[in-house]
């Protein structure tokens, strides 16, 4: 197949947030796409009407388009079901909802070519052979009665008005149902083992079978990419092409991901939703990063594991998608997260993370002078290398925002005592409170501390970090002083001085 005619689709339901799954099965059309210089496409599919939640269409949008854009759509809602442009030019999705007049007329196509038939079952006789076969211990399986009614039997329930869906016509037999699947080979299914599939549904909507390969048919997609869960509803979309005369895609199934139990990826053992890794604080760029390795690798020998966009893009392929399950494991997230973190310019930290920070309660009392951008991006200077999420920003150094409460005990470095740390403090204020305000600066306080201590850096340091912090693991206290300004510097040292004093 010429590269330049590849269409793939991303195909949600609007039923809540973005899975962390979904989001990875976008991602791999994406690449796909953009890789053989494809067409990716954006479609809602929104059929099932009691699943459906509010807005959620217009969250699916917002989030995705922080990853990646998508291709096709016009301005506004029109009648064709395409969604108008997004704040940022890109264009909307097709949503089915706006197209049942196009899979009416082919369920209607079904029926004249003989290949699906009107069902007038009612729900509770369905049900009643439900468990009929469920006592039997058979399959449970429409049981046919609907299939070889004649026209006037037809003709006069249309006549009363009688409800009814459309069913798919089923040939039976032994053969099997086998298709080329890029992923996981060679596979195959008992067609004896496919029901009369319902295509239309009493209220007139489609089901997702009849919807999903109509569009998919219409819209020229070439290529299916989709979680494995899906898997066993490819027979029936197999039968459906072959009932319209149409090209079959290729289909590719990617595999399942799961929690560190090896169970499914579920709410009950953790977050799921795209967007409530994006509120703790973990990047896009390393989210997106970070899912894209969750069943595919750049190939043997290739050890790379942080790659931009553009770089996916160059290293995809679908033959490097495994096809067993994708451990989701939190800390290897965290740990690109940081990186990604790392890398970011001051300024652009400052504006990511400033969000994060003013959501804190306790930050709401902080003097107005350290809520100002200069401050908040000095602690931010000191606090990048340590930070996993943006979340993170501020949690281990609330002391450099409001007053810490300092423990004398903590002060004395081993086997000091009270009044020799008093000294050594002593001796630290001093040289501090020499240094001029403009040379206030991380390289001057650094210098002049440590040829301070000389050989003695815990006598010194140890009870000059708890003053400035009273904490026993925080930053260097040379990087606190700097952070917090030469006034406070030298309040702090006092205010432990005078907590020793009261120990003498």
């Amino acid at each position: 197949m010429d590269d330049k005619k590849v269409r793939v689709r991303f195909a949600p339901s609007p039923t809540g947030y973005l899975h962390v799954g979904s989001l990875r099965t976008a991602l791999y059309n994406y690449l796909f796409a953009r890789k053989c210089g494809g067409t990716f496409i954006l479609r809602i599919e929104d059929t099932d009407r009691k699943r459906l939640v509010e807005d959620a269409v217009e969250k699916l949008l917002g989030t995705l388009g922080l990853f990646f854009d998508w291709d096709e759509g016009l301005v506004g809602k029109a009648e064709n079901g395409r969604w108008g442009t997004t704040e940022k030019g890109m264009c909307g999705p097709y949503v089915q909802s706006a197209r049942l007049d196009i899979y009416r007329k082919h369920a209607e196509e079904l029926i004249d070519k003989g290949r699906a038939y009107r069902c007038f079952c009612s729900a509770e006789r369905l049900e009643a052979v439900r468990k009929e076969q469920e006592a039997r211990k058979e399959p449970t399986r429409y049981d046919g009665r609907c299939r070889n009614l004649s026209k006037e039997e037809v003709s006069k329930k249309l006549i009363e008005d009688a409800s009814y869906v459309v069913r798919l016509r089923v040939d039976g037999g032994d053969g099997n149902i086998t298709f080329d699947d890029a992923v996981r080979g060679k596979v195959s299914f008992l067609r004896e083992t496919i029901d009369d599939q319902v295509l239309l549904k009493s209220d007139g909507f489609p089901t997702y079978h009849l919807a999903n390969v109509v569009d998919d048919h219409l819209m020229g997609i070439t290529h299916v990419i989709r979680g494995e869960e899906w898997l066993p509803s490819t027979p029936k979309h197999i039968l459906l092409y072959e009932a319209f005369g149409w090209n079959i895609p290729q289909f590719s199934h990617l595999p399942l991901l799961l929690n560190p139990d090896r169970s499914k990826l579920s709410k009950r053992q953790g977050d799921v939703a795209v967007e409530d890794y994006l509120a703790k604080g973990y990047l896009p760029e390393a989210l997106l990063n970070f899912v894209a390795l969750l069943g595919w690798n750049p190939g043997e020998g290739k050890t790379q594991e942080i790659f931009s966009l553009r770089e996916l893009v160059d290293e995809f392929d679908l033959a490097h998608v495994h096809k067993g399950g994708a451990v989701f494991d939190g800390k290897k997230l965290d740990w690109l997260n940081a990186q990604y973190i790392k890398n970011l310019s001051a300024e652009e930290l400052f504006t990511r993370a400033l969000p994060f920070l003013r959501q804190k309660t306790w930050f709401e009392s902080v003097e107005d002078s350290r809520k100002e951008s200069e401050y908040v991006a000095r602690v931010l200077v000191i606090e990048q290398d340590r930070l996993q999420k943006l979340s993170d920003v501020g949690e281990s150094s609330k002391f450099l925002f409001v007053e810490p409460t300092v423990d004398p005990l903590f002060l004395p470095w081993k086997k000091n005592t009270p009044k020799e740390t008093r000294l050594l403090l002593e001796t630290m204020l001093a040289v501090l409170a020499d240094i001029p305000d403009n040379e206030w600066e991380r390289g001057r306080l650094e210098k002049t501390l440590l040829e301070t201590a000389g050989e003695r850096r815990g006598d010194f340091l140890w009870p000059l970090r708890v003053a400035l912090s009273g904490e026993k693991q925080s930053p260097p206290p040379h990087e606190i002083a700097w952070v917090i300004g030469k006034q406070s510097t030298l309040e702090r040292i006092e205010k432990a001085e005078t907590l020793l004093e009261k120990m003498l």
